[in-house]
């Protein structure tokens, strides 16, 4: 690593950046792109203070690219907004591709979970059409899971 403590930092960045942007979704069920844009130039500027190699930069370019297609998929059938497959593919590109994968996994249990109880939520209050679902949450959480395990694993070892 080049800079533990700019490391930390850019990860506790990110850590606030999710929790603000979890919070702004249930309020506006909007993810802005300048959240977007900085999780995008947040992970390049983690790559540097990471050291990360040229091969490696080119795995997580290409995991972001799959989660994108894989979410921009999901938002042609409707289940998704447009700013949940950005943030997605644009936070892939902070872990390596088995993180992505297990980032994935824990976004889609966490987004079951948040589905639901928005569907709850709806029905509770009688409200017609269809529930609106803050899925920037699932997608907090999923990032969250993988931010946590970077900082118990740094004062573990």
């Amino acid at each position: 690593m080049m800079n533990v403590d700019f490391t930390l930092a850019l990860n506790a960045a990110l850590a606030l950046l999710l929790v603000y942007m979890a919070w702004r979704d249930t309020q506006t069920y909007r993810i802005a792109n300048w959240i977007v844009a900085l999780t995008a130039i947040g992970a390049l500027a983690y790559w540097w203070s990471i050291d990360l190699r040229w091969a490696e930069m080119a795995i997580r370019a290409g995991m972001a690219l799959l989660v994108f297609a894989l979410f921009a998929a999901m938002f042609a059938l409707g289940v998704m907004g447009g700013g949940d497959v950005k943030l997605a593919a644009a936070l892939a590109l902070w872990f390596p591709w088995a993180g992505t994968l297990q980032f994935v996994v824990i976004m889609s249990l966490a987004g079951g979970i948040v589905s639901l109880l928005a569907v709850l939520n709806h029905k509770l209050r009688g409200k017609a059409g269809k529930a609106e679902v803050p899925y920037g949450v699932a997608i907090a959480v999923g990032g969250l899971w993988l931010l946590t395990q970077r900082f118990l694993n740094h004062f573990a070892g």
